[in-house]
Formats: C-alpha cells, structure tokens, sequence
C-alpha cells in the first residue's frame, strides 16, 4: 500500500465542480446506489437534486436498491423516495430494463454506480439494459466514472460465451476485466453499435491503484461484500455460489470462507498449501452462518488471508479452492442446478468447460492455460476504450 494516499476526484465530484454542462437545463433519470457518494458521502441523488443546471426528475434503483438496504437476490419494488419524494422505479424486480414509460420525458440517463470489478456483477447488467433503454429511446446516456477497486491493470479469467450469458453475466468480458465503469460502458456501446456513453472521467485515478491507495471513502457495494479483501478474492470465492459449499454468506467474512458442514478444515488447509498458490494464506477455520447456505450450523472450512495482494491472483485462487476441495472430499463438487436445469456454476464460469474440466479432474494450471489465449484477446479489445493509460499502455 502506498505510503501517502493518491487525491482521485469521481466522475460526479468533476462533474458538479464544472461550471458548464452538456446536460444543463435537461430533465435527467439517475441509477444509483448507497455507493454513489462524493467526498463527504453526500449521496449523488441529494447533490443532484439541489444542482441547478439539470432537473432531476426520477431514480432507478438496481439489486440491493438505492440505499444499499436489501439482500442479495431479493426483489425490489418501486416507489417513491423518501427524502427527495422524487419516483423510484425498480432494475430489480419483475422488470430489469428501463420500460419506455420510465423513460418518458427524460432527456439524460446517469449512472453513478461503484463496480465491483468482476463480471459477476449485476450492476453491469443493469449498466447494459440501461445503455440498451437510452439508445432506443435517444437519450444521452452518462456515466459518472469511479474506481476499479482492484486494480485497472490486466485482465484474469476466460470470456463468457453468449449461450451462457444471464444477468451474472451479460457481455464477453473475463472474470475479472480491469476496466473502470466509464471504460466498460465505451466498449459495451461500441461492440453492440451504440451511440458512444457521456463519460465524466475521474481526475488522478491511475490504472495500478487500488481503492485503499486513493483517498476515496468505502462504501461497502453490496451487502455481502463488507471489505476490500472479500471483493479482491470475489473473482474467484463466488465460483462456490454454484456448488453446495458455503461461499462464506451470512458470516462478517463473505467470500474470505469456504466450508460445509461435512468438510475437514485441517484436510482442506494440507492440500492447500502443497500447492503454490501466491499471494494467499490458508487457515482451517469452523464458522456458523446465520443465513443462506447451512444457516446455523457448523461449517468446516478455511479462511483465505491475503498476503500479497500484487501477487494474488484470485481467478487462480478461486479455481484452486474447488479443485482442492474436490481432491479431499473424493466426490463431485455437487453443483447447483436452477429451475431450468442450468448449472449455476455455468453461468458464473461463463460456460460449461469450467465445470466439465474439473469434473474430468483437470489440473488447475491446464484450465488456465486454455484461457490464456481469450484473456489475451480481450486485452486487445479493451485497449481502445482506456480512458486512463499507465506506462505498460
């Protein structure tokens, strides 16, 4: 970590710094969340509201709404806005797509949302469908830049193939895809033929930052993701939402334990650490969930502490945890199959090779390997849509 912190302006304090604006004497829509904050985490609906260039005049709430206060998966309904009373329509619930009567009147879309800087998340979904929803209503659709919180530097994992895109997963981007919000949205708008998003860059954001190293308040983004140590090991940690361990969810370390009830902590711990893994050490721990997976009973598993976090790779380590897991547990990883009959595994993996290459008892090295070759491409793709370069660009 760096000894001093880097000074980094959001898109939004940029934008309300500015003393003229494209969007002046525009009706806007925000999507938002509890993440949309400036320096003093005044929240991006309250600065708007009183900004007098642009008339705020409704707010769109994607999974875990506005105000952060709704479970992972739950839906949400609309309704209007406590504080600023202004309408609240809902990303997440019957529909996910700004319907055209949402729309109606509006002459700008704003996004002003932390990523998570994984594809998993549902946030570029809503990103996607929001995008989709402006071009076809011809609004300007803007996105007020913040942070990858895990770095901007190169991309990890294998790319989604499209009969396996879902709302975990909605655009051929790797697991991890190192790309800031503004960055994602240039390149989503270019390869499905959009017009070109309104970003408003952030000012000193460097690639090779990490949120800690900026001077930026955390906001936890999602209920279940309290710290930056449980969204730097999400890359690979939430692999486990499709198999019956637990991914750590109703403990205070999601995504930091793995376990079940059946599982040898000390067992799980030895395999681990025959192998090399960088970056990750490995503790046997007993954990009680108090919901999701194995609520109220006693999980043995481990605890991942990251040691070097430049060293991490949390693709890597995500796959080495199920890899392991089904060395010691001599059986199938019991993946969880939807409704449908999908593998869940499936579509966080971004295809069905992941699953069938450890079930085939592949080695960890062999699979990463295989996805080399996609990682590289995408490198190339993205390369025209940075909006902040460091010396390696």
């Amino acid at each position: 970590m760096r000894a001093t912190k880097v000074q980094v302006r959001t898109g939004l304090e940029v934008f309300l710094a500015t003393t003229s604006s494209e969007l002046a004497g525009q009706q806007v829509g925000l999507i938002t969340n509890a993440t949309g904050v400036d320096h003093h985490l005044h929240s991006t609906v309250d600065l708007l509201n009183a900004d007098t260039r642009i008339q705020l005049t409704s707010l769109f709430g994607p999974e875990h709404g506005i105000r952060g206060d709704v479970q992972a998966g739950v839906h949400i309904s609309g309704q209007p806005d406590p504080r600023t009373g202004l309408p609240m329509f809902s990303l997440y619930g019957k529909s996910r797509r700004p319907a055209s009567d949402m729309l109606a009147g509006l002459d700008a879309l704003i996004y002003d949302i932390q990523d998570l800087g994984t594809r998993y998340s549902t946030y570029i979904a809503t990103m996607v469908y929001a995008q989709e929803a402006a071009a076809e209503a011809g609004l300007t659709f803007v996105v007020f830049d913040r942070p990858n919180p895990i770095g901007g530097s190169a991309p990890a994992g294998n790319l989604l193939k499209s009969d396996f895109s879902s709302f975990i997963g909605i655009h051929p981007i790797p697991i991890q895809h190192g790309l800031t919000t503004g960055e994602l949205a240039r390149l989503i708008a270019t390869e499905r033929g959009w017009p070109a998003p309104l970003v408003v860059p952030m000012h000193g954001w460097q690639r090779n930052l990490w949120f800690d190293e900026t001077d930026l308040p955390w906001v936890q983004p999602t209920p279940n993701l309290p710290t930056l140590d449980s969204l730097t090991l999400y890359p690979g940690t939430c692999l486990f939402e499709g198999t019956r361990y637990s991914e750590g969810r109703g403990t205070t370390r999601p995504f930091e334990l793995i376990g079940a009830p059946d599982l040898d902590s000390f067992e799980l711990v030895a395999e681990l650490e025959n192998r090399t893994i960088p970056g990750a050490i490995f503790r046997p721990v007993y954990f009680t969930p108090t919901f999701s997976k194995y609520a109220q009973q006693t999980c043995g598993g481990v605890q991942i502490h990251i040691s070097d976090r430049q060293a991490l790779h949390p693709v890597a380590v995500g796959l080495h945890l199920l890899h392991a897991v089904r060395t010691v547990s001599s059986v199938s990883l019991d993946w969880l199959q939807m409704a449908d009959g999908r593998y869940f595994i499936d579509l966080l993996a971004g295809s069905d090779q992941l699953r069938l290459a450890l079930d085939a008892g592949d080695e960890v090295a062999e699979i990463l390997t295989n996805w080399e070759a996609e990682r590289a491409t995408f490198q190339e793709r993205r390369r025209s849509c940075l909006l902040y370069k460091d010396e390696e660009e």
